[in-house]
């Protein structure tokens, strides 16, 4: 059965979005919508679809059966909700949202509606991160001891100014909550959940309301331990790296690449080289096949009554990590997370 797909916001991930959905077979990109109707009538043009005037017009086609909100991220409850409760399955881009408030009130939404919620996590898809989780469960790398995500990415000032809702805590959030929340979701997935988060913030290089670089120590479940960094004043922009160690060996991932497994007892990582065009210095660099897997495992998601493999709480989860790094860099303390 084709799944008709739907576009909220037309701005520089949209793009990645139809990419991702022109790659699927039962997948068909019916309409896009967005509060500058220039932006939605040439994305459209450009792509095929429809032009839609306004979100609840697209809400009202029947033919559309999946919403992936492209909005700024402070609105993306707020769009979410709407289109759950017009009964449309939902891809909703990082972060879920920027307060745990509004990705509570997203989620009670979805459930309530009974839809299927995705929050954008492709990396989680990548042949690397892939091959990594399956050594963690398979015990390879022992008892962990030691997670470590880093983001060094470059975003010029032109970036920031280029839309009035970037680089401001009500719709954007900063270098950790825009760009380096991949890599936190990776770091939880891989690692557990989060105890405790002690974090500094700084805006160094940019003109911005936000944070442009971070840096977190953080302790989990388990009794590891693990640092987060993210920043966007790394010139000129270096791969997203995430790192793994273990009693029994350590696992380096860049930009989706297992760059380097040094495990005591070798074994087999199968084909985990690919790895997705760099985002790291520009915000369009991504690879739609990563983006594809995700929505093929919504589909098939909602048409096995299942949850997605990237869950709506698991979007909350990131957030709350977020969060509890801003919590801290602001009150100068530490910050307990229920586990």
């Amino acid at each position: 059965m084709i799944r008709g797909f739907g576009i909220i916001g037309a701005g520089i991930i949209a793009a990645i979005h139809a990419d991702a959905i022109e790659l699927l077979p039962d997948a068909r990109l019916i309409a896009v919508t967005d509060v500058a109707a220039g932006a939605a009538a040439a994305f459209a043009a450009a792509r095929g679809c429809a032009a839609e005037p306004s979100v609840d017009d697209l809400l009202a086609r029947n033919d559309v059966d999946v919403v992936c909100v492209c909005v700024p991220s402070g609105q993306h409850a707020e769009v979410g909700i709407r289109a759950a409760k017009a009964g449309k399955h939902l891809v909703i881009e990082k972060p879920i949202d920027v307060t745990l408030e509004a990705a509570d009130r997203l989620l009670a939404a979805a459930r309530e509606a009974g839809v299927a919620l995705t929050v954008v996590s492709q990396h989680r898809f990548d042949p690397g991160v892939i091959a990594l989780k399956r050594l963690i469960d398979d015990g390879a790398l022992g008892t962990l001891v030691l997670g470590e995500a880093s983001t060094k990415w470059y975003r010029t000032q032109e970036y920031y100014d280029s839309a009035p809702w970037r680089g401001t805590w009500a719709l954007d959030g900063g270098a950790l909550l825009n760009q380096g929340i991949h890599y936190v979701d990776l770091l939880r997935w891989c690692m557990g959940p989060v105890i405790e988060v002690t974090a500094v913030c700084t805006t160094q290089t940019h003109e911005i309301e936000v944070e442009d670089t971070s840096l977190a120590v953080v302790r989990f479940a388990s009794g590891a331990v693990g640092t987060i960094g993210a920043t966007t004043a790394a010139y000129p922009g270096f791969p997203q790296r995430l790192e793994i160690t273990g009693t029994q060996g350590t696992v380096t991932i860049e930009d989706g690449r297992l760059a380097r497994a040094a495990l005591r007892e070798p074994v087999d990582t199968g084909s985990a080289a690919g790895s997705a065009p760099p985002a790291a210095a520009d915000p369009g660099g991504l690879d739609a096949t990563i983006h594809a897997a995700q929505l093929a495992d919504l589909l098939a998601a909602a048409a096995e009554g299942r949850e997605p493999a990237v869950s709506g709480q698991d979007g909350r989860d990131a957030l709350e990590i977020v969060r509890a790094v801003y919590e801290s860099s602001r009150t100068g303390r530490p910050v307990r997370l229920a586990p």
